[in-house]
C-alpha cells in the first residue's frame, strides 16, 4: 500500500531535536515504516516558491497533522500569525486526523498566543503531554496503532472474519455460490433454496463486514483470491490409511 503521508508541525528551532526524533523513528521502526513517511518543513530542497504555499500544500496532502506545542509561538506573518497556527487551522479546515502533543506542564512560560492555541485545539479534541522525546514517541505510537486498527489497516480480530481490502462483491464468483447451494442442499440439507441470492447466502454464512466480503469469502467465492490474498492457496495431501506418514502418496498446491 502506499504510505500514508504524516505531516509534523512545530516551531522548528526550538522543537528541532523532537522534530528529528519523530522522523527517524517513523522511518525506521519495523511496524511504522511499513505505513507513514513522515514529512519535515526543513527537508524540501530550495524551490522559486513561497514557503506558506509549500507548507500548506503539504497539510493538504497528507493523511495525518502531527502537531508539538512548545513555549515558543514563533515567527508570526503580517497578520501575526505563526506557521504553526496556520497548519494546524488548514489541516482543520481539511479534515484532517490531527493527533496534538504538547510539550512541558508550566503554561505559563509559554507565549500568550501559544497558550491561546492549546486552549482552542484542547476544546476541539484530546490533546497530550510529553516531558521527554521518549514519551513523545511512545504517545505518538499508540494513537497511530489507534488509527491502523480503526481503519482497519492492521487486525486485531480472526483474519477470516476481516473484510477483504479492496474487495466488493463484483470480486466474487455467482456461479460458485450457486454451486455450493446446490450441492450444499443435496448433501446435508442446506436451509437456504437454491434461488437465494449471492447476498442471502453470505449473510447466512456470516460472510460478510458492513456489506463487503470478507477475507473467508474471497478465499471460497473469489474469481481471483490472488488478486487480493496473495499467499492464498490450497495443500491438499493424500495418504494410504488413517496415518500421516512419509513418502507421501500425492501431494498437491491448488492456487486461485
Amino acid at each position: 500500500m502506499k504510505p500514508l503521508r504524516i505531516f509534523i508541525s512545530s516551531v522548528q528551532k526550538e522543537l528541532a531535536a523532537d522534530r528529528i526524533t519523530l522522523r527517524d523513528w517513523l522511518r525506521n521502526d519495523a511496524l511504522m515504516h511499513r505505513f507513514f513517511e513522515p514529512f519535515l518543513f526543513e527537508g524540501v530542497p530550495a524551490a522559486d516558491r513561497r514557503a506558506d504555499e509549500v507548507y500548506l500544500d503539504e497539510v493538504a496532502g497528507c493523511d495525518i497533522y502531527v502537531g508539538l506545542f512548545g513555549d515558543e509561538y514563533g515567527y508570526e506573518d503580517a497578520e501575526g500569525v505563526s506557521p504553526t497556527e496556520r497548519e494546524f487551522a488548514h489541516a482543520t479546515a481539511h479534515h484532517k486526523t490531527r493527533l496534538i502533543f504538547v510539550k512541558g506542564a508550566d503554561d505559563l512560560r509559554r507565549h500568550a498566543k501559544m497558550q491561546a492555541l492549546i486552549g482552542r485545539v484542547g476544546n476541539e479534541l484530546i490533546r497530550r503531554r510529553y516531558a521527554s522525546t521518549a514519551e513523545l514517541v511512545a504517545g505518538l505510537y499508540a494513537a497511530l496503532v489507534q488509527y491502523l486498527e480503526s481503519h482497519e489497516l492492521i487486525r486485531n480480530g480472526p483474519f477470516d472474519a476481516a473484510p477483504c481490502r479492496n474487495a466488493t462483491l463484483a470480486d466474487l464468483d455467482e456461479e460458485r455460490m450457486a454451486t455450493f447451494l446446490r450441492r450444499a442442499r443435496r448433501a446435508r440439507g442446506f436451509p437456504l433454496p437454491e434461488e437465494a441470492t449471492p447476498g442471502e447466502l453470505l449473510t447466512h454464512l456470516n460472510l460478510l463486514d458492513a456489506g463487503l466480503p470478507t477475507n473467508a469469502a474471497m478465499l471460497l467465492f473469489g474469481k481471483q483470491p490472488q488478486r487480493f490474498l496473495i499467499s492464498s492457496e490450497v495443500k491438499c495431501a493424500h495418504f494410504h490409511g488413517l496415518e500421516v506418514a512419509k513418502p507421501i502418496p500425492s501431494y498437491q498446491v491448488y492456487k486461485g
